[in-house]
This record gives C-alpha cells, structure tokens and sequence, in this order.
C-alpha cells in the first residue's frame, strides 16, 4: 500500500512532464521521488540527470522503434521506464513528451532525504550517506525499485512510487552521457553541485537507455 499524501509536498504532474526530454531533465533536478514498500518508504532528491529522445536518438532504447520492452517510453508522460542492464542492475527513467512518441530522462544519482536508515541497510557497502543512490543502479536498489515497477505512473497519489516537485536549484552543469558508445558529445547530462553525483565514464559496450 502507498503511504499517504504529504500535501505539504506537490507531485508533478503529467502535463508538466510531457515536455521534450531535455527540458524535463532540467525540470527533475531537485526533485523528489519517493518509493515505498513493505519495508518501508525512501526519498531520494535527484541531483544528475540524463536526456533521452527517441527516432532521432541513436542512444535511445526507442531509436529502432517500439518493441515490449521499450513501450513505456512512449508515454504517456510522468510514468516510470524500469529496465535491466548489464544482467545485474536496474535503471529507472521517467518518460516524458507526449503520449505516443518516445522520450525519458534517466535518474543517474541524488541524495537520499528520508529513509535513511532504509537507504544504509540496502547499500551497506556504501562508504558515506552521499555514495547511497550516486549511480542509477545504486539509486534504484535503494529505491527498491525492480521490473514490477516499470510503467509506474508518478503523478498518482495511489501510486507506491511518487514524483514531487523540489526547491529551486542553483547553477545546472552540463556535459556528454555516461557510459554511451553512440552520439558521445551530446551534451544531455544536466547535474548541480553535490557530492552524490556520479562520476564521469565516457563510452560504453552498448546503448543504455
């Protein structure tokens, strides 16, 4: 069962999110989102960020068109893309643009705001409370969040998992996709200052979104 509605806190919504996938990178920074399960709920503040499109997007998942594992992505907006990689982690994505054509941005790191204690006991090789969620897979392990998750929808206040609009942040830093083998200069990875941000890997043994 989800926990109940903090409305103290506004959860986007899906209007806001259908927006072209850079634009809502941008937005997700210093947002929160927050799963929970029976364990317990964790909220994560994300602080990097990485922009996906689709047909025009040879890094994308939806790049060769849609199939059953990419069909999430194609909206409609303000639902969660979940995918394994590398046959060990997942990734979670929030899908954006408007329903029917293909566009996420995924969640590379951010700060874990509640359910600390939680967050530890899933990443106990963790050094600092700053390495807990710095990564996408890390990020999604501490979240909880596996393939029943994919399709989510986020701006539901039902849902288990939730998206909630954050404070303003201060100067956006810009630069190349982790990890990518294709379209390696473009610059749609957006992050701000924090020591939970992933560190730089350029290139990568497949596509990643």
């Amino acid at each position: 069962m989800p926990a109940p509605a903090d409305p103290a806190r506004r959860q986007l919504t899906e209007q806001e999110l259908a927006v072209d996938p850079v634009d809502a990178a941008k937005l997700l920074l210093g947002a929160v989102l927050e799963s929970t399960t029976d364990e317990g709920a964790v909220g994560v503040r994300i602080v990097e960020v990485e922009a996906y499109r689709g047909g025009d997007d040879p890094a994308s998942h939806c790049y060769r068109g849609r199939t059953p594992r990419n069909d999430v992505m194609f909206g409609p907006a303000g639902h969660l893309y979940v995918y394994f990689v590398y046959g060990m982690h997942f990734c979670c994505n929030v899908v954006s643009l408007t329903d029917g054509v293909p566009g996420a941005v995924l969640i590379r790191a951010g700060e874990v705001v509640s359910g600390i204690e939680l967050a530890r006991a899933r990443r106990p090789a963790a050094r600092t409370d700053a390495e807990l969620a710095k990564g996408p897979a890390r990020l999604t392990g501490v979240l909880g969040l596996d393939r029943a998750h994919n399709g989510v929808d986020l701006t539901s206040a039902d849902s288990t998992v939730r998206l909630y609009a954050g404070e303003p942040v201060g100067a956006v830093r810009t630069g190349p996709r982790v990890g990518v083998a294709v379209a390696v200069d473009v610059p749609w990875r957006f992050w701000v200052d924090s020591p939970a941000v992933s560190a730089y890997r350029k290139g990568g043994r497949t596509r990643v979104r």
